[in-house]
């Protein structure tokens, strides 16, 4: 099974060079989506060999950062795609548990809260409670049977991969892919994993620092996202 890490980054020179040591250790496939950093992380990535670089000149986003890392899966036809972010609030020592967990998968999310690790951290608090409306709301209307709607620790086989036709840039992204990948019927697991938050305070940009302005702009998400749906004429070639 050939398996290819994807770390989206955004001016994470402090976390960086740990995070990748650390995923090194898992993975011998990985690929780093610079997405128009304007600290030292570009310089901080030319230190590593081996680390396939995608750069967005500018910063275009969370969503567009794992879309160019899902089409560089595709086109590298690995067997699974593994997502981690780099602010040190995941442990690559638990991606053979997403890999473990993928055999009779498409998608496997890890979950914040399917049990207590003694790592665990206090989340914010307007996160926790906006994660609880949005997953519940997904689970109703679309029968996910998820806890966790917003981890960024994942592992996708590439040919669910292929049938995805994700659009959305912003923070919004992973919401997108859950009514399209239940629209599809792809086979969802959920992996537990710790709980940690290294900085609390640290803000999403522009608007959504607002909490009820952050819920509304993903209620739009999955509206958008319920009412675009096509038979077929997925964005990603397919994999024979």
């Amino acid at each position: 099974m050939r398996v290819l890490t994807a770390i989206p980054v955004y001016n994470e020179e402090r976390h960086l060079p740990g995070v990748l040591r650390e995923v090194q250790r898992y993975s011998p496939h990985i690929v780093v989506i610079n997405d128009g950093s304007t600290d030292r992380t570009g310089e901080l990535l030319k230190q590593f060999k081996g680390i396939h670089v995608i750069t967005h000149a500018e910063n275009r986003g969370y969503g567009a950062a794992l879309i160019s890392a899902f089409e560089y899966a595709v086109a590298q036809q690995v067997d699974v795609l593994v997502t981690t972010d780099c602010d040190g609030q995941h442990e690559p020592s638990r991606i053979p548990v997403l890999l473990e967990a993928i055999h009779d998968a498409d998608i496997v999310s890890g979950s914040r809260y399917l049990r207590d690790f003694r790592q665990d951290t206090v989340p914010p608090q307007d996160r926790m409670r906006i994660n609880q409306l949005i997953t519940a709301e997904l689970n109703e209307r679309f029968g996910l049977g998820l806890s966790d709607a917003f981890c960024g620790f994942k592992a996708y086989r590439t040919r669910a991969l292929c049938r995805l036709r994700i659009t959305e840039t912003g923070w919004g992204m992973p919401l997108q892919l859950w009514v399209q990948a239940a629209r599809l019927g792809l086979r969802v697991k959920e992996v537990a994993v710790p709980r940690v938050y290294l900085d609390p305070n640290r803000a999403f940009g522009g608007v959504l620092n607002n909490s009820e302005d952050r819920l509304a702009y993903y209620r739009r998400v999955i509206a958008d996202a319920e009412q675009s749906l096509l038979p077929c004429s997925w964005a990603f070639a397919c994999c024979d």
